[in-house]
């Protein structure tokens, strides 16, 4: 048999772990592999990529849904349990699919659409041509895989979260060539700085850093940046990144934009994630697809 479509795993996916215990992916998948008698030969097909199995990828994909939709956790960073939501699904007998995940608000929210507007999307690309289908695809794997991003970052402790604003930055490029151009503060004396980069050999300049790991739905306001601002003066400090997991008021926007001798730029959640798959802090090349065109000038040429 053809490995199952990903949203066919949804209700397998749901008993693997419905005794309510902790569970692995590799345990998962060993669950829905039996009770779908999924053979072994099957599990080994490999995507046209050829850099994963299908049988894993359409697993992952139906447990980042069936957690955007509520009926699943993941507490514990690799390990997944049902939730009360997710029991519920089960003994109500209804067909788990797309159509029942929409009824979650935070699933619709994730998802971007609900499925009826995700049908009349698809009838429309069916007008566009293969590069804008194609560049679709690809805006939806990316905010997917944001998405998932996010879902981790969140899981850090705020000491990891600080570490990783720090390594975000020097990927980027900050502190080039300078030997401990990234630090994390120490948490007892940090007079409200997260962190410091060095931008240059001879210490002329640095970037003072505030990092806040606050839920996605928060938002930060004026008063957290007047007291990134204050911390700066503190240190004589003239740059500023205040860098969050969660969301700018306005009128945060508004202070640090018309802020006068000294420079803070915000990074809210939703740039955070862009910059980290930017420059792969926390994910990593799966496949690179390239796409071709005919080449006039060769054929205009004698040959």
């Amino acid at each position: 048999m053809a490995v199952p479509k990903f949203f066919e795993f949804f209700e397998y996916f749901l008993r693997a772990v419905q005794d309510g215990k902790l569970h692995t992916a590799k345990e998962v998948k060993e669950r829905v592999a039996l009770e779908m008698q999924i053979s072994e030969a099957d599990r080994e097909e490999m995507l046209p990529s050829g850099k994963q199995r299908t049988f894993d990828n359409r697993v992952a994909w139906a447990r980042m849904y069936l957690d955007k939709a509520g009926l699943i956790e993941t507490p514990l960073r690799g390990r997944y349990c049902i939730t009360e939501k997710g029991r519920n699904a089960l003994e109500s007998g209804e067909k788990i699919n797309l159509e029942y995940l929409d009824r979650s608000e935070e699933f619709r929210e994730f998802y971007g659409t609900s499925i009826e507007k995700a049908e009349e999307s698809i009838e429309e690309e069916s007008e566009a041509s293969p590069m804008e289908v194609l560049d679709s695809a690809f805006q939806q794997v990316n905010a997917t895989l944001a998405s998932q991003l996010m879902d981790e970052v969140m899981k850090l402790t705020p000491a990891e979260f600080e570490k990783l604003v720090v390594k975000l930055l020097l990927q980027m490029g900050y502190g080039n060539g300078i030997d401990d151009a990234g630090m994390v503060t120490q948490k007892s004396n940090d007079g409200g700085i997260d962190g410091i980069i060095k931008e240059d050999q001879l210490g002329f300049s640095h970037i003072y850093i505030q990092a806040k790991q606050w839920a996605s739905n928060q938002t930060v306001g004026k008063p957290e940046i007047q007291k990134f601002v204050g911390a700066l003066q503190g240190q004589q400090a003239q740059k500023g990144l205040f860098i969050t997991t969660a969301k700018f008021s306005s009128a945060a926007l508004q202070f640090a934009e018309n802020l006068l001798g000294a420079k803070v730029v915000l990074v809210d959640g939703s740039a955070l994630t862009k910059l980290m798959l930017k420059h792969n802090v926390g994910v990593s090349v799966e496949h690179v697809y390239e796409v071709k065109k005919i080449d006039s000038d060769f054929f205009a040429e004698e040959l």
